[in-house]
């Protein structure tokens, strides 16, 4: 999906109020107090650029692996723009986990000034 695609989708689920999700400096504050970040992007977009101390668990492969995920605690959901982790937080709440979405996903997260790393904790990029 483009970028502008990706805007627009996200503009109309806000309008039409399916994206109850909350802000990046939230969404840290959520994590700083023992919330998972579960990041849903795919393998490429993890390895370029990942928030620290996230999960990776790929859109895809989440249903298959909710038993990895802890229950007794919150979960905020994060992927490129907020749309895959969207459905990803849809699908946790459905299956009795406490879940939220970061809207504008990493990309807000970055333009928010906090940190993006990669695997080896160097500065990391969002593609």
């Amino acid at each position: 999906m483009d970028v502008h695609r990706e805007v627009a989708v996200g503009w109309l689920q806000k309008m039409l109020g399916g994206d109850q999700g909350i802000g990046p400096k939230e969404a840290d504050g959520l994590v700083g107090s023992g919330a998972v970040l579960l990041d849903v992007r795919e393998p490429t977009e993890w390895q370029a650029g990942h928030a620290a101390g996230a999960r990776h668990v790929p859109l895809g492969d989440l249903e298959d692996k909710l038993a990895a995920l802890p229950r007794d605690g919150r979960v905020v959901v994060v992927c490129r723009s907020g749309n895959r982790s969207a459905r990803a937080t849809a699908l946790l709440l459905r299956s009795g986990f406490e879940a939220v979405n970061l809207s504008g996903g990493m990309r807000a997260w970055a333009a928010a000034g906090l940190p993006v790393a990669t695997k080896n904790a160097r500065p990391g990029t969002v593609v």
